[in-house]
């Protein structure tokens, strides 16, 4: 333990590194009326001594111990007045809500007590939001996940800060043990209140602080700060991992409508901690990320991205979305329309067309003599303009549909083209083709253009088309 209230200089000098205290900010206190809560409500009240800043108390009555809870509120009220600060409260109403809706107690309490805080922030245009969590509480959230199965983002426990919306949360006391905030209120008379349900072995984490932690501390009498220690070591690797997922995701990820794309190869090369928090990072964006985070779910989804055969696979992941493999091309989304259908008129006084079925676009350049593309660049085609046949069309592909390929001798099932090309099954019917007027295939992006109205050195007028996978 340290020497009294150093730890109370080492919250003040952090409040300030991390600018939270300052005589322009406005911070909401969330204080239940335990120990710990009272005691930051304290700390703060005397940091506004040195420097004032403006200070809400906030009080969520869960009402689910009766007359109980409403004493709570009125020693919440009382003390705040004392300090002069502004106090908020509300009550929730709980067990009613909880038997109207059926959701989990704990659960429920949480959803119903951050929307009244975030309300409270709202109406004093509070930036920051302070909660008592200490670090008995980060030791016991680390055993209890450790216990329920977790992954290196669980091992640390308790964020000391995060962003909730426009809110950031601050949890000041998190290094600072129990027992020390308990001789805190003791030295300074701060007033608090012991909630009942704190000995009800019910509840999950009542049974790990009752019963499991004493037990365990006989084979390690520092196992707080083993578990604490854990929690700060798995929060930087956390922290590093995050970055690094980060960065693959914009280097390895393409946005495709509501969904996303994976080049299998490129994902394959990616370490395999890389690969699972890639897949969780994309599977956080559905509507319902902790439904579709489960450790299971994820492996099934990794495996069918990595094994070799079959090369076409689909999953149904939930929540309406879809993993869909298909070859080397892997759709991890919403699931997608079974088929898209599109055509767009192409004049010659046109200089661009968005095809809005796919978010892409084709550009068209006029120019004077020859030009022609760069070599194995497929993502534009050059046309003699003498020989183009007004007005073009960009569609998507249709039964029969054949093309004369430059190169090659005769003409060859645009499907087949698709086929030798790995296009996945889903991509095949998005995919533009550039047609003549008397119904010719002339270019297929990014795959092969055809051996019609070829660039030569007599050619007076040059045709450009290039072709973006998203609209410029």
């Amino acid at each position: 333990m340290q020497a009294q209230d150093d730890w109370k200089l080492d919250i003040m000098a952090q409040a300030r590194t991390d600018g939270w205290w300052h005589e322009e900010s406005s911070v909401i206190a969330a204080v239940s009326g335990g120990p710990d809560s009272m005691a930051l409500l304290h700390i703060l009240s005397t940091m506004a001594q040195d420097l004032p800043f403006t200070i809400v108390v906030a009080h969520a009555n869960h009402q689910f111990r009766g007359a109980e809870s409403d004493a709570e509120a009125q020693l919440v009220r009382r003390y705040a007045e004392l300090l002069g600060l502004k106090f908020e409260t509300a009550e929730l109403g709980m067990p009613s809500y909880i038997a109207e809706t059926g959701i989990n107690a704990q659960t429920a309490a949480r959803e119903k007590r951050y929307e009244f805080l975030k309300q409270v922030a709202s109406q004093y245009s509070a930036s920051y939001l302070l909660t008592g969590h200490h670090a008995d509480d980060q030791a016991e959230t680390v055993l209890m996940r450790l216990i329920r199965g977790t992954g290196v983002s669980g091992l640390a426990g308790i964020p000391y800060r995060r962003k909730e919306d426009q809110l950031e949360l601050i949890r000041p006391l998190l290094r600072i043990t129990k027992c020390e905030l308990l001789e805190y209120c003791k030295r300074n008379g701060v007033p608090y209140a012991v909630d009942s349900s704190n000995i009800d072995r019910h509840y999950f984490r009542n049974a790990v602080r009752l019963d499991l932690m004493p037990m365990l501390e006989q084979h390690n009498p520092r196992l707080k700060a083993s578990l604490i220690r854990l929690a700060d070591m798995a929060g930087a690797d956390d922290a590093y991992m995050e970055i690094q997922t980060q960065r693959a995701f914009q280097e390895e990820v393409t946005p495709s409508g509501e969904g996303f794309r994976i080049e299998r190869r490129r994902f394959r090369s990616l370490h395999v901690a890389l690969q699972r928090r890639l897949i969780k990072l994309i599977l956080n964006c559905s509507a319902n990320p902790r439904q579709m985070l489960d450790y299971g779910h994820v492996e099934e989804i990794l495996a069918a991205l990595l094994q070799d055969r079959p090369t076409v696979t689909q999953l149904d992941i939930g929540d309406g979305w879809v993993l869909i493999r298909e070859y080397e091309q892997a759709y991890i989304g919403p699931a997608l329309p079974e088929s898209v259908n599109f055509t767009y008129i192409v004049t010659e006084t046109m200089n661009a067309v968005d095809i809005e079925e796919t978010g892409e676009q084709i550009r068209l350049e006029r120019l004077e003599g020859t030009c022609s593309s760069l070599p194995g660049n497929e993502q534009e085609a050059c046309f003699d303009a003498d020989q183009l046949q007004f007005p073009i069309r960009i569609r998507s592909r249709m039964p029969g549909d054949l093309m004369h390929p430059y190169g090659l001798k005769g003409t060859k099932k645009v499907q087949d083209m698709f086929v030798d090309a790995k296009v996945p099954r889903s991509r095949r019917d998005k995919f533009p083709l550039l047609v003549d007027g008397k119904g010719r295939v002339l270019w297929i992006p990014g795959i092969r253009r055809s051996s019609h109205a070829l660039v030569t050195e007599q050619t007076r007028t040059t045709w450009r088309f290039t072709f973006s996978s998203q609209k410029v």
